[in-house]
């Protein structure tokens, strides 16, 4: 999800016939994440709905092989193996590349579409004594200090980060500032005076239900002149842990900083021609596999990502007429640039086949408010997606659960409606309003464990997989 727009509760365990345990492994140590799994068959009513579903063979197929359980898999490789996928940079690739060999796999003829990007800026924590494991801690790393270095330093709480708010052993201490845009380059600027090894910034909490994202801190003043020791902005969720293990322990931190340059983002396309032949119509299941700064995306848009890759094994043998296309977007968060990127490659001719995109973006957060699924499209126009998940909705029995058309932008259905194709983003988000997104939206906690819900991940596969089926299949 390109742009922000609100922590999972504790639940008593569910009998273990309708519980998965998965195990992952993290920084070497074993966890296990226990996920309430999808407990319905075909024709049972579904959660939300009032009425029985009226199934068509083509739903029942879709039905009967769609696996929220399944797709979690890969979710585990995207969001825990991977982590954050920062577009252009080598975990971004790594993505892509197991996104192209799971494609490959299935039957489909397979492409990566490189494009450029900008230069990114990075770094990453750990202590001796070990971060604790539940969070990511990638942080941003400022272009105008210290890159592809790494400092190490016992861990001191500057708070407002005046002169007086110093220790008079500051020197070779990592200091923990509070972020003030304002006044950041002076905040910077007491740091290196009082000897300090590396600057952390802590953003100020975001208005709940936001929590503010890892950041790169600018520094234009120092573009001639880089500050010679790193500076990194961290997130809310990573502000709170620190300060609270200072506040514990003597705490030491080490941080390294990367600049990626050069950088190049990648495309994903998965194709299978259809019946029409190659000059035929096409339809789009879509989603981005790139991340912010800071966070595994487990549901933004890992959730998306692997709801495309399973519905790519459901339909890989079905008989269509259209052509079917799968597409995993690079450097979304960047602002849209690789769907922007592939709709500008395309031809009118290619344009005009498209009968309907379905983006997949943040389609099974485990945040409670979230019950409502948002049909969103950029002009607030009913299209032919649109149209498609609505009536997969009405047979499936979802009615209750479906938001009316919705004007939004700010993912990738708008780079294919900005140029009149057909297209809509397909999400979990709170009841009121579209823009009410949960708390790990953006943040060290966007995991499988805190913000994944396989019961709305199966719901998404079900009414996407329904609706892209009864637009392809054949007449």
């Amino acid at each position: 999800m390109t742009t922000p727009d609100g922590q999972l509760s504790t639940s008593s365990p569910a009998p273990l016939n309708r519980r998965r345990v998965l195990a992952v492994a993290l920084g070497g140590a074993a966890a296990t994440v226990a996920l309430p799994l999808p407990a319905w068959a075909t024709d049972d009513q579904r959660p939300g709905a009032v009425n029985l579903p009226t199934l068509t063979p083509e739903d029942r197929r879709i039905v009967r092989q769609a696996s929220a359980n399944r797709a979690v898999n890969d979710l585990f490789t995207l969001s825990e193996k991977i982590g954050p996928r920062i577009g252009g940079t080598a975990s971004e690739r790594r993505a892509a590349d197991f996104i192209a060999r799971t494609l490959d796999r299935m039957g489909y003829d397979t492409t990566l579409q490189p494009f450029p990007v900008a230069d990114k800026f990075l770094a990453e924590l750990s202590s001796p004594t070990r971060l604790p494991w539940d969070l990511c801690w990638q942080a941003g790393a400022s272009p105008q200090a210290a890159l592809d270095t790494k400092a190490r330093g016992q861990v001191i709480d500057v708070g407002a980060g005046a002169p007086e708010n110093y220790p008079a052993d500051a020197a070779g201490r990592i200091v923990l500032v509070d972020y003030v845009a304002a006044q950041r380059e002076q905040l910077v600027a007491t740091a290196v005076a009082k000897g300090a090894a590396a600057v952390v910034f802590l953003p100020a909490d975001a208005v709940a239900p936001r929590r503010a994202s890892a950041f790169s801190p600018t520094l234009p003043g120092s573009a001639s002149t880089p500050v010679p020791i790193p500076v990194v902005g961290v997130a809310q969720a990573q502000k709170h842990r620190l300060r609270e293990l200072v506040a514990a322990q003597r705490l030491v931190l080490v941080i390294n900083t990367t600049a990626h340059r050069n950088l190049i983002s990648n495309n994903v396309i998965g194709e299978r021609v259809g019946s029409s032949g190659a000059n035929g119509p096409v339809v789009m299941v879509c989603a981005h596999y790139d991340t912010v700064i800071g966070a595994p995306g487990a549901n933004d848009d890992g959730s998306g990502t692997v709801l495309a890759l399973e519905l790519a094994r459901v339909l890989k043998n079905v008989p269509l007429e259209a052509t079917i296309r799968f597409a995993l977007w690079g450097s979304e968060e960047q602002g849209l640039i690789g769907s922007r990127y592939y709709v500008r490659q395309l031809p009118q001719t290619e344009r005009d086949r498209f009968l309907a995109v379905y983006n997949n973006d943040m389609v099974a957060t485990s945040w409670d408010p979230a019950t409502r699924y948002w049909l969103l499209s950029f002009d607030g126009q009913d299209n032919r997606a649109t149209s498609e998940v609505t009536a997969a909705a009405n047979r499936l029995g979802y009615v209750p659960q479906i938001s009316p058309v919705t004007q939004r932008g700010s993912s990738d259905h708008q780079s294919f409606q900005e140029v009149g194709i057909a297209s809509a983003n397909f999400s979990w988000r709170g009841e009121e309003s579209p823009a009410l997104l949960e708390p790990p939206y953006h943040s060290p906690e966007d995991t499988i464990e805190k913000n994944i819900s396989l019961e709305r991940l199966q719901v998404s596969l079900e009414l996407i997989g329904a609706a892209t089926f009864a637009t392809a299949k054949p007449a």
